[in-house]
């Protein structure tokens, strides 16, 4: 029941005169015989009224009326001094709510009750340091107000809502008597406060008092994890300059530090901070989580672009056993799958990540090529005799190569992703891929006529082995492939020349450097030698109706490793 509307047809006429701080009134109604005890529907006397006023006078002469001679003196004036409202408040707390230093002293001199709770569980010291009434709270802390007791639902104390509200005189007053690791029930303490709404005066306050730095929550969040949490860079400095440990695990379900905490929120600031005192352990390390994960979850691309920045892995660590999660790029790509690729995408991309199977799936098993039109921007297709399986990785202008188990599982995917093969193969062609690579027998057979004519172009057709010509034979035979009509007869020269040209140069530094330009051959020949004049095959089928995540699951159900290399 809501007993915090006044009603004016209740309020007594004492009451009312109380209210208004008209002294003569009151007196005049109690030598009238006007009762000073009648209630309104909140449960509020006439004594109540004059202490929220604030009107030291009319307290006075209503205790007197209530008490005979000398206010409070009999069992009487006792009671009524202490007499509450329906919502269990004093008029002391009253008045101490409101800030009245002289109204307080004259009702404690009356013997009112210093620790009296109201229903919310507030008392007079409570709600003096909630309003930031210093004098009231040091008259009461002078008095013996309890000074430790724990209020309202969450169990603070007075320390804990002075800290909150940032009432930095008052938490000065009570630091001197008050338990500094008093706990509320999820075992905050006043300096957790601080650190989380940013109080950066009343945390220095408590800290110089001998408060813990390195306090911790119920669930293992300490102050440095909040301040960081809520971007308060400040408070975030001061913390670790007095000790404060950014190393500590601050989270039951995996080791979450502060760093993950900027970094989720985008505090870009406060992440920099962290970076320079944060164990690199975290970057790679087994059993560790890298806050990479964090920014990606939540979309903070600037966090993500600082921490690659400062040297942070863009692979990072497994983390499948602890958040079921393979890899940043695996985590930012299933997170954006069916939207524009993210910001988070390019940056990890950009940065090297490693491309796994699953990764090469977003990549072709679309009629979209942004995502592979990004990935190869920024890698290199190598000649498979380049690599071998222990070879350090290149940088080929100013661009990472691809390893060998990267491309392995490239074309493994590519071979499987044949339904969208117009798509993706004049990239992959055009970005130097071997096309002799994916003249497999599956591709043969599965194939668009389209893109098997496309590919053709790229190989010398009459040396296919006797297997592969077979299943051409067949499929003209099905009607299911119409060959170009020049298929039929023996390559030209001029195509021989370029195959061997191709063959030499290498097909990468042919399709993607201007080293054709530097050949000495006539300048209309160098389009030739790229391949330019071969027309692109048409994607006309419609996309699958399933979502991209449920084609990777049925990828990985029903797909055959197609060893090509």
């Amino acid at each position: 029941m809501d007993f915090t509307e006044c009603y004016g047809d209740t309020v007594s006429s004492v009451a009312a005169a109380a209210r208004s701080g008209c002294r003569k009134r009151v007196r005049r109604l109690i030598k009238r015989g006007f009762s000073v005890d009648c209630r309104d529907n909140r449960g509020w006397n006439a004594l109540h009224e004059a202490a929220a006023a604030g009107s030291k006078e009319c307290v006075q002469d209503i205790l007197a009326a209530a008490g005979g001679k000398k206010a409070g003196s009999s069992h009487g004036g006792s009671a009524y001094v202490n007499s509450l409202t329906h919502e269990g408040e004093s008029a002391c707390y009253l008045a101490a709510q409101r800030g009245h230093l002289a109204v307080v002293r004259l009702l404690l001199k009356a013997h009112s009750n210093i620790n009296q709770l109201t229903n919310d569980l507030s008392c007079p010291l409570y709600a003096a340091a909630d309003g930031g009434h210093k004098e009231v709270v040091e008259l009461l802390v002078s008095k013996g107000a309890e000074v430790n007791r724990s209020h309202t639902a969450s169990c603070w104390t007075c320390l804990h809502q002075a800290v909150y509200k940032g009432h930095s005189e008052i938490v000065r007053v009570l630091v001197n008597v008050c338990n500094l690791e008093a706990l509320d029930d999820h075992k905050i303490s006043p300096l957790f406060v601080a650190a989380q709404y940013g109080q950066q005066e009343c945390l220095e306050i408590l800290v110089n008092a001998g408060a813990d730095v390195s306090t911790q929550a119920a669930d293992l969040a300490t102050p440095l994890l909040i301040a960081s949490q809520e971007g308060h860079k400040a408070c975030v400095d001061f913390l670790l300059d007095h000790g404060a440990d950014p190393n500590v695990a601050c989270s039951h379900d995996w080791p979450q530090l502060p760093i993950h905490a900027a970094a989720e929120f985008g505090h870009i600031g406060v992440l920099r901070r962290l970076i320079s005192v944060t164990d690199r352990a975290c970057d790679r390390g087994d059993g560790t989580v890298s806050p990479l994960y964090v920014a990606v979850d939540k979309h903070q691309s600037k966090s993500v672009e600082m921490l690659l920045k400062e040297g942070y892995s863009p692979d990072a660590q497994d983390c499948t056993h602890i958040l079921g999660i393979r890899s940043p790029l695996s985590f930012a790509l299933c997170r954006t799958s069916n939207k524009p690729y993210s910001e988070s995408v390019q940056l990890l991309v950009a940065a090297g990540a490693s491309l796994s199977e699953e990764d090469w799936i977003y990549a072709l098993a679309t009629d979209k090529t942004d995502l592979l039109q990004l990935i190869l921007e920024h890698r290199w297709i190598p000649r498979p005799e380049t690599l071998t399986r222990d070879c350090s990785v290149p940088h080929r202008r100013g661009k990472t190569v691809l390893k060998l188990q990267e491309l392995r599982e490239l074309l493994c995917v590519a071979l499987n992703q044949e339904h969208f093969a117009a798509c993706w193969l004049p990239l992959l062609l055009k970005a130097g891929l071997e096309p002799s690579l994916l003249l497999q027998p599956h591709m043969m057979e599965q194939a668009d006529g389209e893109v098997l004519n496309y590919l053709l172009e790229f190989v010398n057709w009459s040396n296919l082995s006797p297997a592969l010509k077979h299943i051409l034979d067949r499929r003209r035979a099905e009607k299911t492939w119409e060959p170009c009509p020049y298929f039929d007869a023996i390559p030209c020269l001029s195509h021989i020349c370029r195959l061997q040209v191709r063959s030499v140069l290498g097909p990468d530094l042919l399709m993607r450097t201007d080293v054709v330009q530097q050949l000495p051959v006539p300048s209309p020949l160098h389009g030739f030698l790229q391949f330019r004049d071969v027309p692109e095959a048409s994607y006309t089928h419609s996309p699958p109706s399933s979502p991209l995540s449920n084609r990777i699951q049925q990828y990985r159900s029903t797909h055959q490793h197609r060893h090509v290399l």
